[in-house]
């Protein structure tokens, strides 16, 4: 399609010399792409809908060629790669060597830092903004921030130093009441009364600005007003209006978010106040988009869809696998309470929560402090069930080892998106998860293979495990047709089990999802006349040793697959611990060498690092 403005050169003073008019056909084409292009390849869409005003201002306001803006997260940022010379290259959006969903520094000069995770804008853009200032620069540094991000604990540490230290740069909150559930907390019942209470501060900044003008005798002015002021506060209100004026920030808004021109003001209006602003600004996600802005979270991340139709239910997958099966055991158990940290559509809790009110605890973007209260929980003899993505609870590990590990806490961490997760790139696999968790003590590991195994292995580990458990498990379904279990009875599950078995010139012993590939590799080599068996483990830590050793006797060439880094992982430990047995050969170690992934799906990923069955068969018959 051919756009008016989107495809052309918009440098910053085309844009600053638009008219609103010719802003608001911008803003429109630029929905126009994200929304045809997001249908097509899916991607993040709601919150790139709610910003495209914002970017537009942005951009207004902010030379992008020398100016440095962070978008907290990144899943905001379509707008702004295609303001940023990137609209010949959006239709490759998070494909195989095609852009990313999020900001990347190898992508484009103009993406400053790389984003992915939640609540690091502020922290990123105060180092930027301090070596600015080591070099004696005048740029401007801005970061863009969420609502919901803004619970996470990193953005405080910031926004604490930022007050303290009086840092020139802008802090955008953008405030859509959202994250990717529906905000909870006291920031965001805060943020609901800032949100009503605007013209105070606006008023406060004409009437400062005018009477420093006056110089000696307006500076006088001020201290009295200012006396006056906090004295009728103190007695009508008893707090300051802003708590981010009491952090030590210049606070301005709320602003709409949808009004350029409005936008566009405000940013002009504080751009060279000398220290820290926060400007708050109000938008709508999913906007201009009617399925969108009345189901925000379904339309957060999705795959291709239909705009006519919208986004359908999907299919069964690991994650609903989980959900309703730890709900159908809490109905059992009153002792099972489950935790998640802003994610509970992602993590497929929505029913447990509406079943089980009480007995569910959403912590906001706070991994730390989830994993910490899962261990007091633990220690009072509940059973939390904490569910967190594997890339986020790499936040956590700290708390994890301290708060859980070490006293023996009975804590079951739910780990969704191990592995390869596809489209979103390397800074959302679950590839180190297997190492991080291999090197925390008194922690069982269970990595299931398909639904069954996936329900066994939860029940495992809150009926048979007495400290911390981790069950993880991958993103999207199940690749195996026969949902049939390995076994009947639940402590079975943690027991190495022959799969493929048509002789003894080599043995795969692999875990989790990926095993369909070892299936896949096994039988491949049975047609070329080469005859091995294939060993499925659930149970990666403490590797069930012995067990194994007893199935593979005889057997010399022993090769381990698994979707994770090699480095401290599953093959790693299945080696050391059959060599402390007397194996007296080396296990030929089939994993991750370099966790930087790109884009593109996780079949293609999975082949692009030589873990599908056909590479990984030739790789054994060259080493036979």
């Amino acid at each position: 399609m051919d756009y008016k403005f989107l495809g052309k050169d918009i440098t910053y003073d085309a844009l600053k010399a638009m008219t609103p008019q010719e802003r608001e056909e911008l803003c429109s084409e630029l929905r126009d792409k994200i929304l045809n292009t997001v249908s097509k390849n899916g991607g993040h869409l709601a919150s790139n809908l709610g910003a495209v005003e914002l970017t537009v201002a942005l951009l207004s306001v902010f030379d992008y060629k020398q100016d440095k803006i962070i978008f907290d997260v990144g899943h905001q940022s379509y707008s702004y790669k295609l303001l940023t010379g990137r609209y010949d290259r959006f239709d490759t959006l998070r494909q195989k060597d095609g852009i990313s969903g999020f900001p990347r520094v190898s992508e484009s000069p103009y993406d400053v830092f790389d984003t992915g995770h939640s609540s690091t804008s502020i922290s990123a853009a105060m180092g930027i903004a301090r070596a600015r200032d080591l070099e004696g620069k005048k740029n401007y540094v801005v970061a863009v921030i969420g609502d919901g991000a803004l619970t996470g604990g990193l953005a405080y540490e910031a926004i604490n130093d930022l007050g303290h230290s009086k840092t020139k740069m802008l802090i955008i909150l953008n405030d859509n009441e959202m994250s990717i559930d529906k905000n909870v907390g006291g920031l965001s019942k805060y943020l609901s009364k800032l949100r009503i209470s605007s013209g105070y501060l606006s008023a406060k900044r004409t009437t400062e600005s005018f009477l420093q003008k006056l110089g000696f005798f307006g500076r006088g002015l001020i201290k009295i007003i200012l006396a006056i002021k906090d004295f009728f506060r103190f007695l009508l209100y008893r707090k300051k209006p802003s708590m981010f004026e009491d952090l030590g920030l210049v606070y301005y808004g709320p602003v709409d978010g949808h009004k350029t021109d409005d936008l566009i003001k405000a940013f002009d209006a504080v751009k060279d106040i000398r220290g820290p602003v926060l400007i708050h600004v109000l938008t709508k996600k999913g906007k201009g988009y009617g399925p969108a802005e009345s189901n925000p979270s379904d339309y957060h991340g999705v795959g291709p869809f239909d705009l006519e139709t919208g986004v359908t239910a999907g299919k069964n997958s690991y994650t609903t696998v989980f959900a309703n099966t730890i709900t159908e055991m809490a109905v059992k158990n009153n002792k099972i309470v489950a935790i998640s940290a802003a994610m509970t559509l992602g993590t497929g809790l929505d029913n447990f929560q509406m079943k089980f009110p009480s007995r569910f605890f959403d912590c906001g973007i706070a991994e730390e402090h989830s994993v910490t209260m899962a261990g007091g929980l633990a220690i009072s003899g509940f059973i939390p069930v904490v569910a967190i993505y594997s890339s986020f609870l790499q936040r956590a590990y700290d708390e994890m080892i301290t708060d859980c590990c070490f006293m023996n806490n009975h804590v079951v961490f739910a780990i969704d998106r191990t592995g390869f997760v596809g489209n979103d790139g390397h800074t959302h696999h679950g590839l180190l998860d297997i190492s991080y968790l291999n090197s925390m003590v008194n922690m069982t590991v269970l990595s299931p293979r398909d639904y069954s195994d996936l329900k066994m292995c939860l029940k495992y580990a809150v009926e048979n495990v007495d400290g911390p458990v981790a069950v993880r498990y991958p993103r999207g379904t199940s690749p195996f047709e026969a949902e049939g279990p390995l076994y009947e009875d639940v402590s079975d599950c943690v027991k190495p089990h022959i799969v493929e078995d048509y002789g003894n010139d080599f043995v795969i012993v692999s875990t989790g999802r990926i095993s369909e590939e070892a299936d896949i590799a096994v039988n491949k080599l049975k047609e070329q006349g080469i005859f091995g068996k294939h060993i499925y483990v659930s149970m990666i830590k403490p590797v069930p040793a012995k067990e194994i050793m007893e199935l593979i006797d005889g057997i010399s060439s022993v090769f381990s697959l698994e979707e994770g880094i090699l480095s401290g992982g599953f093959g790693e430990a299945l080696e050391r611990e059959l060599q402390i047995l007397g194996f007296e050969s080396d296990v030929t170690v089939f994993g991750v060498k370099d966790p930087l992934v790109r884009a593109m799906s996780q079949k293609e990923q999975i082949r692009f690092c030589g873990l599908d069955g056909e590479s990984v068969a030739a790789s054994i018959k060259a080493k036979l």
